[in-house]
């Protein structure tokens, strides 16, 4: 496509920014900025990625339907995205902040995000996707509230106040150091400890935890409910978390109301996202334990690897002291992990973030179009490297964004022949992408032949996790499914040895990130993409257009014009002035 025809898709894209900025969903802005900075959270200096000069980063705290504008400044001396797992960016796979779906920004770049949070609701965070930079922070909340609409009510009393929790595993080597051990073809190891919300452990014992680390402490009033989000943003250890004395109400995950279910303690895979509902009901007499601690592992060696935080009654009169409030599973113990995992259900009768019950799709009861099985195995040398991969293809990143090149005619970028099913070949490292049909119900099958648990995570949709076993999965295996209320989310673990089977309405056009959030093996290679094009959208009306501001790099590189001034969010406090912005630019470029 020649400039014309991108002038043609500019119009379309403005008008169609004009027309929203005079509807009746409002805008939220937010401005983030990404440096350097040098903190020591395990008691050793080291620089990590602070947004806005917080870690973590600040919350984002919007509606359901909000249009988001978020201006990223790149003040790092890397390039960067930002991605925001779980929400759904309708019709704008554009926005998503993974390699192929985007360009990025290059250091002392800034790039505007606009997206809207379309009938979400629910805890999420952002963080940055590539080189890694996730294991040396950047990461932040990212919260959608219900709007205040009858027949929206929140399937729980009204908590007393939200309070947010982002726990991960951390190195005290940089995040370019743990890049370099992965491309000399070395494991990561053992962390060198569990961070909660930024900080190390609580010292609950001289011998295991030095002195001098400063911990975090969580204020709350006695008798009063806590909402509590809880976020696993950490590299790629399970973590298993809990409050000593006190129940956690499981309420929400990743966007989805659960029935309530109370758990002494609870395994949160990388990625994953939790709200509890916790009350303030025991006795003031000392602080408590917040735990979070490595499953999977053998604990006696990882002892020194437990973050630990501490709840403070506001009416307290002693530390917390004494021993860490155990888990009781044993490590050999694999059927307690798939038993929790099952029993996170979909509470049917709630109302989401549209006033209809979230029960009133059924499912369970649509045919499958398609099945698509995803194999692993630990990472193998392909080609002399040490690389990751799904069904024996280690992705590796066109040189374009998939959509860009699709629009712009750019041969050969990528390939539409990702396998459908576990090939018997010899591995190899590929462009190759699943082209998925518009409006299918399909079933996605992770099978882990890897040795460690996994998290995977589609981008752009949240799926219904029907099954999960061990061994290999089989077609027997769809007797076990849960076709009822099984949980709908955007991220799941996949057991070590084990399946995972998941339903997905493919409803949204654009191109779509799969893949492991375990850093390393994401770092690897363990990834593709899905596909989804309708052929009678000729309109803009399935999928916006390539935004007026996008970056353009590999086949594109000459298109890219040299970044002037700071970010349109900027400019635009309210809604007239980011139109009038907007049609200021199309003068500019006709006046050019």
């Amino acid at each position: 496509m020649g400039m014309n025809g991108w002038f043609g898709l500019f119009l379309v894209q403005l008008s169609l920014v004009v027309f929203h900025s005079s509807g009746a969903d409002p805008f939220a802005r937010y401005e983030l900025e990404l440096s350097y900075i040098t903190v020591s959270p395990l008691g050793v200096p080291q620089q990590v990625i602070a947004v806005n000069g917080e870690f973590p980063g600040p919350i984002l705290n919007v509606t359901t339907n909000y249009n988001v504008v978020v201006n990223v400044r790149n003040k790092l001396d890397e390039n960067l995205l930002i991605t925001w797992p779980g929400i759904q960016m309708r019709r704008s796979s554009w926005q998503d902040g993974v390699l192929g779906t985007n360009c990025p920004i290059p250091p002392n770049w800034n790039w505007t995000y606009q997206f809207q949070v379309k009938d979400q609701v629910g805890s999420f965070f952002y963080f940055p996707s590539l080189n890694m930079h996730r294991a040396a922070g950047g990461f932040g909340p990212f919260v959608i509230t219900k709007r205040q609409l009858q027949g929206l009510e929140l399937p729980f009393s009204m908590p007393d106040a939200d309070i947010v929790i982002m726990i991960g595993d951390w190195y005290t080597k940089s995040h370019k150091d743990l890049r370099a051990d992965l491309k000399d073809g070395k494991e990561l190891g053992m962390p060198d400890g569990v961070l909660i919300n930024g900080k190390g452990p609580y010292r609950y014992n001289d011998t295991l935890v030095p002195d001098g680390i400063e911990h975090e402490t969580i204020n709350v009033d006695p008798g009063k409910t806590y909402r509590i989000r809880v976020h696993n943003v950490g590299v790629s250890t399970c973590l298993n978390f809990r409050i000593q004395s006190h129940n956690l109400l499981l309420a929400e995950a990743e966007g989805s109301y659960t029935t309530q279910t109370n758990f002494s303690s609870i395994d949160i895979h990388v990625g994953q996202s939790y709200s509890f509902l916790i009350t303030m009901d025991q006795n003031a007499s000392s602080d408590y334990y917040i735990v979070a601690s490595a499953r999977f592992v053998n604990e006696s060696i990882w002892q020194k690897v437990t973050g630990v935080a501490v709840l403070h009654y506001s009416n307290s009169q002693a530390k917390a002291s004494g021993p860490l409030p155990d888990t009781q599973i044993g490590i050999y113990d694999t059927y307690y992990p798939l038993n929790q995992a099952l029993s996170i259900r979909l509470n049917v009768s709630a109302s989401g973030a549209r006033p209809n019950p979230q029960g009133s799709f059924h499912y369970g009861q649509i045919n499958v179009t398609d099945t698509y099985i995803l194999k692993s195995v630990p990472p193998m040398m392909i080609d002399g490297k040490l690389r990751a991969s799904y069904n024996s293809i280690s992705f590796g990143n066109p040189e374009t964004p998939i959509r860009l090149a699709d629009v712009f005619d750019v041969k050969g970028d990528y390939k539409v022949d990702f396998p459908s099913r576990p090939m018997n070949r010899t591995p190899k490292i590929d462009r190759s992408i699943i082209n998925a049909t518009y409006k299918g119900f399909i079933e996605v099958i992770l099978q882990n032949n890897d040795t460690c648990p996994q998290s995977f995570h589609m981008d752009g949709y949240s799926f219904y996790v029907v099954g999960m076993g061990y061994g290999d999965w089989s077609v027997d295996s769809r007797g076990t499914y849960n076709r009822w209320d099984a949980i709908f989310r955007s991220t799941t673990q996949v057991l070590p040895g084990g399946w995972t089977a998941l339903f997905v309405s493919l409803d949204n056009v654009g191109v779509w990130n799969l893949r492991t959030e375990n850093l390393d093996r994401w770092y690897l290679g363990q990834e593709t993409y899905m596909k989804i094009l309708n052929p009678e959208d000729t309109a803009n009306k399935t999928e916006l257009p390539v935004p007026v501001n996008a970056l353009f790099c590999g086949a594109l590189n000459h298109m890219q014009k040299a970044q002037k001034s700071s970010s349109l969010a900027t400019c635009a406090n309210s809604r007239n002035s980011f139109t009038l912005v907007m049609l200021l630019l199309v003068v500019h470029f006709i006046l050019r």
